[in-house]
């Protein structure tokens, strides 16, 4: 699939779609692609130019202009829900400009379809398209401003999240279902390369604005103790791609959990973190934390350092953060930015499978890392290493570790 620069994608028949894990140009297998899922985007990418092979040659040729005009390099941002094996393949021109903050799947066209090298990693319905009314979303957020008018966390989760950037989380609260979002933090111990909420002089936009205030703990029971007494299957969560680290806050999150806890004991609490204050995090625990989900892009610390970019915390805080919680038997699952060509280097499974198995990790999250593959690696400088295959992977850490679940999104566990 190529586009012609005008945002018209169409199918050059002479050459095959390839895929690119790490460095490396690599043919797709036929039983690792499915139909695009619902809820996916196609993207044209500038200053990119498309990467194919050429079925009569069996040559592997950058594709510049055909007989309509100049060609640019096609991606799909794959649906929540899905883990994609292999990038676009492309060649960057010189003086391209770094892609925004997502995830770049190869795309091509089959019998009259759309198709994508991916895997549906979670069966769970909760973030699929066709689950969001347009029309009661739009009564349920009046319905919320009304009954909450001066609640700033609902103003925030209504226009902000909801109604702006359409975020699954924030649509789901006002549907009163599943996994509702808490974000509290405007500050953050992280400089994440990839950050989603905050950029600076990095050449690509933030996809979102950051949370510019922190809610009181009135604030935050006001709204998640009804979520958790009502919703089906109910999870609140704090940390969200819309602020900082929550960690930063500890006295507003012990007092918080607290407070929803001595007013239900439905549901289960959630914080999505660096978990880079073990300090902090045995205080909730005490609290009433439940989960802790964890980010890591790689469990190697080398690499680890070079995306996150810490402030003042070190990878063994991490790990601390992770021990604690499950000496409490608390819920562990890791947030892993699973990157084609990097997740699955040799070197890189030894590191995590030591940390799946020291720790005795609950759930392996497969999120797709939103940015620009080249970026990433330029950064990070890996060593050379092929990849195992993303699929491969999968299904090695399933046949290793047998009671470890595997998806995609926070389980309700109570």
């Amino acid at each position: 699939m190529v586009s012609d620069g005008h945002g018209r994608v169409f199918e050059l028949e002479q050459y095959q779609a390839l895929g690119i894990s790490g460095e490396n140009v690599v043919e797709i297998p036929p039983d690792e692609w499915i139909p695009l899922p619902e809820g996916s985007q196609l993207m044209e990418l500038p200053g990119r130019l498309p990467v194919g092979k050429d079925r009569r040659s069996s040559e592997v040729a950058t594709l510049t202009e055909n007989g309509a005009g100049k060609l640019l390099a096609v991606a799909a941002f794959v649906a929540p829900a899905y883990t994609i094996f292999y990038h676009a393949a492309w060649e960057k021109l010189p003086r391209a400009r770094r892609l925004s903050l997502f995830a770049y799947s190869a795309v091509g066209w089959f019998d009259g379809c759309f198709y994508v090298p991916a895997i549906r990693i979670d069966p769970d319905i909760r973030q699929d398209p066709p689950n969001f009314n347009q029309a009661e979303i739009a009564r349920s957020a009046q319905r919320q401003l009304k009954l909450f008018p001066h609640n700033r966390l609902v103003a925030h989760l209504v226009n902000n999240c909801a109604l702006t950037y359409g975020c699954p989380a924030a649509l789901n609260y006002l549907l009163n279902r599943w996994e509702m979002p808490l974000p509290t933090a405007r500050t953050c111990n992280s400089a994440c390369l990839g950050c989603i909420s905050l950029q600076r002089n990095s050449g690509v936009c933030s996809a979102q604005h950051r949370i510019n205030f922190t809610p009181t703990v009135a604030e935050i029971v006001e709204i998640a103790v009804p979520h958790l007494d009502t919703a089906p299957n109910p999870v609140v969560s704090f940390g969200q791609g819309c602020e900082g680290e929550p960690l930063m806050n500890p006295q507003l999150l012990y007092q918080a959990i607290e407070g929803i806890r001595q007013k239900t004991a439905r549901g289960t609490i959630n914080l999505n973190s660096n978990a880079s204050r073990p300090d902090v995090i045995i205080k909730l625990i005490e609290a009433g934390l439940d989960s802790l989900r964890v980010s890591l892009n790689s469990a190697r610390p080398q690499f680890y350092t070079h995306y996150f970019r810490p402030r003042n915390y070190t990878f063994d805080a991490v790990l601390e953060s992770i021990r604690l919680m499950k000496n409490a038997n608390r819920f562990v699952s890791i947030n892993y930015f699973t990157f084609p060509g990097f997740s699955d280097q040799p070197s890189e499974i030894k590191a995590f499978e030591k940390i799946l198995a020291d720790y005795n990790i609950d759930l392996i999250q497969w999120r797709n890392l939103n940015i620009d593959p080249e970026w990433y690696w330029e950064e990070l400088n890996p060593p050379e290493e092929d990849g195992l295959g993303i699929r491969q992977l999968i299904e090695y850490y399933q046949a290793e570790f047998p009671r470890l679940r595997h998806g995609y999104f926070n389980p309700s566990l109570k």
